[in-house]
């Protein structure tokens, strides 16, 4: 690993595509309501939720994220198809840990798969970014 080599911008680049891929994902056009079932929330529980302290952690540890596979892709040799495949196998990490966790809280494997899915998406286009960018 070679820090030199890590590309600052697309690491911010890359924090803020996990926004994109989240407000998209997590839409009504796509699991907004199967999410908020398998959760027992409500979007009026949703509406009155402190959104600065979501929004404010979620980009925090967006940048920890890009940052971290960052440094794993900080190599000279690293290309778009290997920061993309690198990506994708973080967020299988995350996915597994996702659902280990998720199924002691008795959480259904139909969360599991739109949490999960959202982390392999995000972490895959993440080192995309990273990949194509450097």
């Amino acid at each position: 690993m070679n820090l030199q080599l890590i590309n600052w911008p697309a690491v911010l680049v890359a924090a803020l595509s996990a926004f994109l891929v989240g407000g998209i994902w997590y839409s009504p056009a796509l699991f907004a309501n199967a999410w908020m079932t398998d959760n027992k929330l409500t979007r009026e529980e949703l509406r009155a939720s402190n959104k600065g302290r979501a929004f404010g952690f979620t980009a925090f540890f967006s940048i920890i994220m890009a940052v971290n596979l960052a440094m794993f892709l900080a190599d000279a040799k690293t290309t778009l198809i290997l920061g993309t495949l690198w990506g994708f196998l973080a967020g299988i990490w995350t996915f597994c840990a996702i659902a280990i966790h998720s199924l002691f809280e008795l959480k259904s494997w139909r969360l599991i798969l739109i949490n999960g899915g959202y982390s392999i998406v995000s972490l895959t286009l993440m080192g995309l970014i990273l990949g194509a960018w450097r």
